[in-house]
């Protein structure tokens, strides 16, 4: 067994996916395939021809973004088999639940919930190796993920984290960027961001009462936003101001 598992890029860098979306391979003979990514011909193709001796081929998709399960549908159905993933993402075949096992020769790999990036949203425990594969939860890079897609996701998120931390690890595997080789840190360091942009909402709100999503927005992030990013930041914007409105959970 090697120490780190294996994983190929799918080649699609960008700013939310940093050097692009990283496909982990757990698993010589039985083998798991975790995010695939987006439906890239050469990407799938570099998928398929890794795990040809295997005898057997998991694919779990973490959550149901474009640069993680268009890819894991393509080669699940290319392989003709079960697309593992969280109970409403589309495509997903064999839903895993919180605890459910997906057995590798390097070691079991045990799902846990972790909502906030996405409503339905996994990551893998690897106790063999006091390891996380953590899809989109945390990034590689930085101490910050988007988190806006529905009402409840930040608390959703911050329970996430705090989930994570309550594992024993060595080492997390984020989907985009290196592994996070101190993952206490790592952990506190989007714990912070978050509770920062927090404290921040809870300032201009009491500043500016009634102020619209796109006032905030205007203050927060003034002329920093990257080209695209401004409808994603938006969103985010007011998941916050709702989290901040609805008081303390």
């Amino acid at each position: 067994m090697t120490d780190r598992p294996r994983f190929l890029n799918a080649g699609n860098a960008g700013p939310f996916t940093l050097d692009g979306t990283r496909t982990y391979l757990v698993g010589r003979s039985a083998v798991a395939v975790i995010d695939p990514g987006p439906a890239s011909d050469s990407h799938l193709r570099a998928l398929t021809q890794a795990v040809e001796a295997a005898t057997s081929v998991t694919v779990v998709v973490t959550h149901g973004h474009p640069d993680h399960a268009p890819g894991a549908r393509s080669l699940a159905a290319s392989l003709g088999t079960d697309l593992w993933g969280p109970a409403g993402v589309d495509g997903v075949s064999r839903p895993l639940l919180d605890s459910d096992v997906v057995a590798t020769d390097e070691g079991d790999l045990i799902a846990v919930d972790t909502p906030g990036h996405a409503r339905h949203h996994i990551g893998l425990h690897w106790p063999a190796r006091r390891a996380f594969f953590a899809g989109d939860l945390v990034l590689g890079k930085g101490d910050t993920v988007w988190v806006g897609e529905y009402a409840g996701c930040v608390a959703d998120y911050l329970a996430s984290l705090e989930r994570v931390r309550s594992l024993d690890l060595a080492i997390i595997y984020p989907a985009h960027g290196p592994p996070l080789e101190s993952p206490e840190g790592a952990l506190d360091r989007f714990v912070e961001h978050r509770r920062h942009r927090i404290r921040q909402m809870e300032a201009l709100l009491a500043e500016m009462p009634g102020a619209s999503g796109e006032e905030l927005l205007a203050v927060i992030y003034g002329k920093q936003l990257p080209e695209g990013a401004r409808k994603a930041a938006l969103r985010s914007v007011e998941v916050m101001k709702a989290h901040v409105e609805a008081g303390p959970t």
